[in-house]
């Protein structure tokens, strides 16, 4: 890459510093947002987990019964969603006056807790309290990790660096499906309470948010920060950057100081229900809801138990081993996609290939005749081996188009819509939308298959996948490559973003 002058723009107009290597600017952001992924990592395990989980315990012998019923099941596989949505709360709240990195260090004793439960659990009670431990303690960590990417990464890497939050969670995911195909259920908790374990060890060893810094009066601080976020170089390289980022802390304290006690009081609560607030929190809640609907949320969620209906010409494990390969490819393939495509292209095409992915798997399940799902592969036939293949393919490519888009696309959105003074609650809210999403269409799935058959669940997602591409068409802003301020600008109001990807000056 060689030595530049590098535009360190901090969600403002664009400050150039004297010449540094860009290599050690990038990596010193990547470094800092890796650590992060960690834990983020460590949620991938969590969402991964109940899909190990309820296959295994179909046949053990749990609570002095044999076997567990589908009411169970579909609790496995949503209660510890239930539990997000308080931690989802909670998290903005303690991120603000703890710091983002502290933030993320408390929650993980309680997933280290979480995994031990599971090991020694011998009833079923046991069970539903570790998956609340697990929807808990995942929770906690949204708002800051969002926030920390948001606000110590480049406008240009920014894009990018949020969107390895997905991409860690399915990889996760894919660790979690692999241990769970040779492992024990119990075994596999046992590993997986290290990465919390790890997380909270290297969380010591890298700097915190010098924009939060700012706001707490730590400004010392927040330059040795700052300077450590741009390739570990001297505070008179980043003197400009700093002096930036000070202005725009100050006026935001400053403009808070001149309301009187009694306006302060009043404005702690409206200021969340003022338009810069909602219109934004709408458009990611949304996207959300877009993200859980379409087939990709439940596929993960009773993989196995969907490839024993479709008649998998495999193991129903290595088929979901090979469907968490597709979410990490998918997700990699994300990072180049938001760059150079942007995230209106992204989240459109995403959703209008995901639905025609969900009619022909409807279309298929109806015309071999299987309405409802299947919890073994007891009495299964294959009569139709030639085109065995054929679900398997639709399956994995629903997973791997929606991971490249949409199921990413609410992440990359929710550090960057939110005005900095809301912005760890609107972190906490969003993310507790997708727990509280993903817990009603893991709980709502077998239902629906019941009263509907699978031809009908899938169509349903076919549909919310189009009417949603259209709405997303005419109400999402292009926000790649653009500065934090001008985000905030259009959400507020002031100014208007263009649909084109701004694309880096050299």
């Amino acid at each position: 890459m060689g030595d530049c002058a590098i535009p360190t723009d901090y969600g403002a107009a664009d400050v150039l510093r004297p010449t540094v290597s860009e290599r050690r600017v990038i990596w010193s952001q990547i470094i800092a947002v890796n650590v992060n992924n960690i834990m983020v990592l460590a949620n991938g395990m969590v969402a991964g987990y109940p899909t190990v989980l309820i296959p295994s315990l179909y046949d053990e012998k749990i609570n002095s019964q044999s076997g567990i019923t589908e009411d169970q099941i579909s609790w496995i596989g949503s209660i510890g969603f239930t539990c997000s949505l308080l931690g989802c709360l909670v998290s903005g709240m303690i991120t603000q006056p703890f710091g983002r990195a502290r933030a993320i260090r408390l929650a993980c004793p309680v997933l280290v807790a979480a995994w031990l439960i599971f090991l020694l659990a011998n009833e079923m009670w046991q069970i539903y309290l570790a998956l609340c431990f697990c929807g808990l303690s995942s929770s906690l960590v949204e708002a800051p990790i969002i926030a920390y990417k948001a606000e110590v990464s480049q406008p240009h890497l920014r894009g990018m660096l949020s969107a390895t939050t997905s991409l860690c969670c399915v990889i996760g995911v894919l660790i979690q499906f692999t241990l769970g195909t040779f492992l024990h259920w119990r075994t596999v908790a046992a590993i997986s309470s290290a990465f919390p374990l790890l997380a909270f060890v290297l969380l010591f060893f890298i700097p915190e948010s010098p924009h939060w810094l700012i706001m707490r009066g730590k400004k010392e601080t927040a330059h040795k920060n700052l300077a450590w976020l741009r390739g570990w170089t001297t505070l008179d390289e980043v003197e400009g950057e700093f002096l930036t980022l000070c202005g725009r802390c100050d006026t935001e304290q400053e403009a808070k100081a001149s309301s009187s006690r009694e306006a302060v009081r009043g404005s702690m609560f409206k200021k969340y229900m003022e338009k810069r607030f909602l219109w934004p929190l709408s458009l990611v809640c949304f996207i959300f809801f877009l993200s859980h609907f379409n087939g990709s949320c439940t596929l993960q969620t009773y993989a196995v138990s969907i490839f024993t209906t479709m008649k998998a010409p495999m193991d129903e494990f290595y088929a979901t081993v090979m469907l968490g390969f597709t979410q990490v490819v998918g997700c990699f393939l994300s990072l180049f996609v938001v760059k150079y495509c942007g995230k209106r292209v992204m989240g459109m095409a995403s959703l209008g290939a995901v639905g025609i992915c969900n009619v022909a798997v409807g279309a298929y399940a109806f015309i071999i005749g299987v309405p409802y799902l299947k919890w073994d592969d007891e009495g299964a036939t294959f009569q139709m081996a030639p085109y065995a293949w054929i679900p398997l393919c639709l399956l994995l490519l629903l997973s791997l188009i929606a991971n490249t888009g949409i199921r990413v696309l609410p992440w990359i959105l929710l550090g960057e819509v939110f005005p900095h003074e809301t912005r760890a609650t609107g972190c906490g809210i969003g993310s507790a939308s997708y727990y509280l999403f993903i817990f009603i269409s893991n709980k709502l799935f077998i239902i629906m298959v019941n009263a509907m058959t699978i031809f009908g669940v899938y169509e349903l997602y076919a549909a919310i996948s189009v009417v949603g591409a259209l709405i997303m068409y005419f109400g999402l802003p292009e926000t790649e490559g653009k500065d934090l301020d001008d985000v905030i600008d259009h959400f507020s109001e002031v100014s208007k973003l263009d649909n084109r990807v701004k694309k880096r000056e050299q």
